[in-house]
């Protein structure tokens, strides 16, 4: 299968293992557009490759993802007097779904932080497995803003509505630990063995019976979160709605200026 890359996103098959990586450590990862269309491509190409048994999504360096760069290639930040473009929103919905619908198993190997819509994708995955060193946090409020990605079904599914209005209203930090005892994440491995578990249990996914695995997946898909596609659609609308409120201009505001903001919720 020809593999479609760029340099801030790495695809790479190993024997029946297809792996995709964020590739901005300098950024901690942080997704722009591009990536997340690029990302979106493999992953979509995968599931028709017969040579593809099982997928993993990662990120290079310390970090899994630190969200969404909003500044990237050009794109408004309130700074800028303008809105982002919800173009990034529609790229980051596309991936999610890439990872429910493809009929391979993927992992979502959180290698370091996993933050805003960064950690929607690490739930989004079939195993979500950890450095113990790893956090997941959803920091869209910080921002005035909500979570996207579909974080607002997936995230319900997996801790319940009382951890998951901890997560995305307060803004918690969630250790790997933590994310495990939740139910959140399959598991955590040890920083200095996780890279050799990660493989080890890639393997035995492509080793194992795919086409069962693809029937599991798309009957959880069709039961748990059946609403996820109308959450994506939510959650378009509120975002959308909400690059354009003074919370978010401050929150970003806030942050360059490293300060706490002050928000009057207009």
């Amino acid at each position: 299968m020809p593999a479609p890359h760029t340099d801030d996103v790495l695809v790479a098959r190993t024997g029946a293992v297809l792996r995709v990586t964020f590739n901005r450590p300098g950024s901690l990862n942080a997704l722009t557009t591009d990536m997340l269309a690029t990302a979106a491509r493999a992953i979509e190409r995968g599931g028709t490759d017969a040579g593809t048994r099982a997928i993993v999504l990662t990120g290079a360096g310390r970090a899994f993802s630190s969200g969404a760069d909003l500044a990237a290639d050009g794109e408004a930040t309130p700074s800028d007097g303008e809105t982002p473009d919800p173009a990034i929103i529609d790229a980051a919905n596309r991936l999610t779904m890439a990872l429910r619908r493809v009929p391979k198993p993927v992992i979502a190997a959180v290698n370091g932080p996993a933050v805003g819509v960064g950690c929607s994708f690490a739930i989004a995955a079939d195993f979500t497995v950890a450095k113990e060193s790893a956090y997941f946090l959803l920091a869209f409020a910080n921002a005035g803003l909500m979570p996207d990605g579909g974080a607002t079904a997936l995230l319900p599914a997996a801790v319940g509505r009382a951890r998951a209005a901890r997560m995305a209203m307060l803004a918690e930090r969630i250790t790997a630990r933590s994310a495990v005892d939740w139910g959140l994440i399959a598991a955590v491995f040890p920083d200095n063995t996780f890279d050799a578990e990660v493989d080890r249990l890639a393997t035995r996914l492509a080793d194992g019976p795919t086409a069962a695995y693809a029937q599991t997946k798309r009957a959880f898909n069709a039961t748990v979160l059946a609403r996820l596609p109308h959450a994506l659609e939510a959650e378009r609308e509120g975002q959308s709605a909400l690059f354009r409120t003074a919370d978010f201009a401050e929150g970003i505001a806030a942050f360059r200026d490293k300060r706490t903001p002050r928000f009057t919720g207009v």
